[in-house]
C-alpha cells in the first residue's frame, strides 16, 4: 500500500470513498508519523483518542452512503481556534490550561463535514509573530533544510506550526489564521498552498483574536486542489460574527483547471523594491510567463501607496491587539499570579504571562491610541489604509482580475538569525504580504521554485474581494509549471 501520509487531500478522499482503505487506518498513519516527527515541534498537542472515534465515526458513514465531503480526512487545528473540551492556549502562557466548553465556527464546519482532528498545531504567541519563534511552547522547525546544511530554518509565522506539519506529511491540510501573512508567508516557507480569503468570507467566532479588522482564517494543504476542498468548508456566513458576509459559498473546487485565457494579470511596479533578492525577482518574472503561456494577459500597475502599508499595519493591528487582550487578567480564565491588590494582580498576571514580542506590541497599542498620540498615529494609519484598499480598487476597476507578486522578500531563514537585535527586521518579512490584510482581499500563496540553496520559494496572488475561485484557477496554473516540492525527510 502506498505510504498513506504522502496522499494528496484529493487522493485520499478518492481512496476512502473507493474503500482502498479506511478513515482509521489513514488516522493512525498519520499519527505514527506524526509521534516521529516530533522534533519538528509543529503539534502542542495530540489527540489520538478523538481523532481515532472521529475516524470510527466517518468509516461508518462511508459504509452507510452520505458522507460529508470531509469524512475521514485527518487535519491539524491551529491553537487559535477554540476546540470544545481541548486544550487552546493561542500557544502563551496567560492562557494556561484553558479548555473552552464552546467549538469555533470554522472547525464545526470541518467537523460538520466528516473530518478528523489529530491536535492542535504550534503559533506564534497570540499570532503575533513572522517565524513561529514567540511561542510559548518554543519555536517550530521547518521541514526544510538548506542543501548541505543541518541548521534548523523557522516555517515562518504565526502559523508555523500549520505549515510545518502539512509540509511534513504530518497531515492531509491543517486550519491557519493570517492577520499580515500568517498563512501566506509559512506556506512560501514550506512549500506548500495557503489562502487568506477576503474579509468576512469566513467566521472568526471562536478564534482567538489579535487584530479584529485584519484577521481571517484559512486553510493550508500541499495542493491548490486541496486548498479549494478545505476552503468550501471553512467558508459561509456566521450569525455570531457581525463581520462574516451572507454570500453563499462556491464550489472552490470547480475552479480547478478552467482556462484563465483573457484574464488580466496586474503586475505592481512597487513592489519591485530596492536590493530585492535576484532569486525572487526571476521567479516573479516566471510565474508570469506560466500565466502569459497558459493565455493571460500581463498589464503593468500602480499601488502607490504600499509603501506606506507596513508602517500603517505596524500601527493598527498593535492598537487592536491592546484593546483585545485586555481581557487577559487572570481573573476569568487562564493564568493568575496574585499580588497584594488587584491592580498589582494583574500587573503580575499580564508580566509572567505574556512574552517578550506580545508585550511589545501592547505597549505599541496602547501607546498610538492613547490621549495625545491617537490622532498622530492611530486616525492617520486608518486614512493610509483607505488610500491602500482604493488603490487595489482602481486596479480592479481597469478589469484586471488578479495581481502577482512574491510571497515573501527571501527563503526560510535559520532560527534566532533574525529579529533579535532589531524587531523591523523580523516585521520586513510581511512587507508583499501586509496590504492584503489592510485591503480586506484574498491572498493566495503557492510554490513556484527554490532558491539557490535548495529551499523553496512562492509566489502571491491577489484577488477581488470575495473571487477566490480566480485565484484558484490562477494558481492552478503556476503549480502545474512549477511542479510540486517535497521537503527532504531527515526528521525520522
Amino acid at each position: 500500500m502506498t505510504d498513506l501520509t504522502s496522499l494528496t487531500l484529493a487522493d485520499a478522499r478518492e481512496g476512502l470513498a473507493q474503500k482502498s482503505f479506511t478513515a482509521l487506518e489513514l488516522t493512525d498513519a498519520h499519527l505514527a508519523a506524526m509521534e516521529k516527527a516530533r522534533v519538528l515541534n509543529a503539534y502542542v498537542l495530540e489527540t489520538p483518542e478523538q481523532a481515532r472515534t472521529q475516524a470510527r465515526a466517518a468509516d461508518a458513514t462511508i459504509a452507510k452512503g452520505g458522507a460529508g465531503p470531509l469524512a475521514g480526512i485527518p487535519l491539524g487545528v491551529k491553537d487559535l481556534f477554540a476546540t470544545t473540551d481541548v486544550r487552546a492556549t493561542a500557544c502563551s502562557k496567560i492562557l494556561g490550561n484553558f479548555i473552552p466548553p464552546y467549538e469555533s465556527t470554522v472547525t464545526s464546519q470541518l467537523w460538520r463535514d466528516g473530518a478528523v482532528m489529530l491536535g492542535k498545531l504550534n503559533c506564534d504567541e497570540f499570532a503575533m509573530g513572522s517565524s513561529n519563534e514567540t511561542s510559548a511552547f518554543g519555536p517550530v522547525v521547518n521541514p526544510w533544510r538548506r542543501e548541505g546544511s543541518d541548521t534548523n530554518l523557522v516555517p515562518g509565522g504565526s502559523s508555523g506550526g500549520s505549515a510545518s506539519a502539512v509540509a511534513a506529511n504530518l497531515c492531509l491540510g491543517a486550519t491557519g489564521t493570517d492577520t499580515g501573512g500568517s498563512i501566506r508567508q509559512p506556506a512560501a516557507f514550506t512549500g506548500i498552498v495557503g489562502i487568506k480569503p477576503t474579509y468576512g468570507r469566513c467566521s472568526r467566532w471562536g478564534i482567538v483574536a489579535f487584530a479584529s479588522s485584519l484577521d481571517q482564517a484559512g486553510p493550508f494543504a500541499r495542493t491548490v486542489r486541496d486548498t479549494a476542498i478545505l476552503m468550501r468548508s471553512m467558508a459561509g456566513h456566521d450569525p455570531k460574527d457581525t463581520t462574516s458576509v451572507d454570500r453563499p459559498v462556491p464550489d472552490y473546487e470547480a475552479a480547478i483547471g478552467k482556462s484563465v485565457k483573457g484574464m488580466k494579470i496586474g503586475i505592481p511596479k512597487e513592489y519591485r523594491l530596492d536590493g530585492m533578492s535576484g532569486e525572487i525577482d526571476k521567479l516573479w518574472a516566471q510565474g508570469a510567463d506560466w500565466l502569459k503561456a497558459a493565455g493571460a494577459e500581463l498589464v503593468e500597475v500602480s499601488l502607490p501607496y504600499t509603501k506606506y502599508a507596513l508602517p500603517a499595519y505596524y500601527v493598527v493591528a498593535p492598537a487592536e491587539a491592546s484593546s483585545n487582550l485586555a481581557r487577559y487578567d487572570g481573573v476569568r480564565y487562564g493564568a493568575r499570579v496574585n499580588g497584594k491588590n488587584i491592580a498589582e494582580m494583574y500587573e503580575n498576571t499580564r508580566a509572567a504571562g505574556f512574552g517578550p514580542e506580545v508585550r511589545r506590541r501592547i505597549m505599541i497599542g496602547t501607546y498610538v491610541l492613547s490621549a495625545g498620540y491617537y490622532d498622530a498615529y492611530y486616525l492617520r494609519a486608518q486614512k493610509v489604509r483607505t488610500l491602500i484598499k482604493k488603490d487595489f480598487e482602481d486596479v480592479f476597476a481597469k478589469g484586471i482580475h488578479a495581481i502577482l507578486t512574491p510571497a515573501t522578500p527571501s527563503a526560510a531563514f535559520g532560527i534566532g538569525e533574525k529579529g533579535k537585535a532589531d524587531p523591523i527586521e523580523m516585521y520586513l518579512n510581511d512587507i508583499f504580504t501586509v496590504t492584503v490584510n489592510m485591503a480586506g482581499l484574498p491572498g493566495i500563496a503557492v510554490p513556484a521554485g527554490k532558491d539557490g540553496q535548495g529551499l523553496p520559494l512562492g509566489l502571491q496572488l491577489i484577488g477581488r474581494p470575495f473571487d477566490e475561485e480566480t485565484l484558484f484557477s490562477l494558481s492552478e496554473v503556476i503549480e502545474q509549471s512549477a511542479g510540486h516540492f517535497t521537503a527532504r525527510k531527515w526528521w525520522a
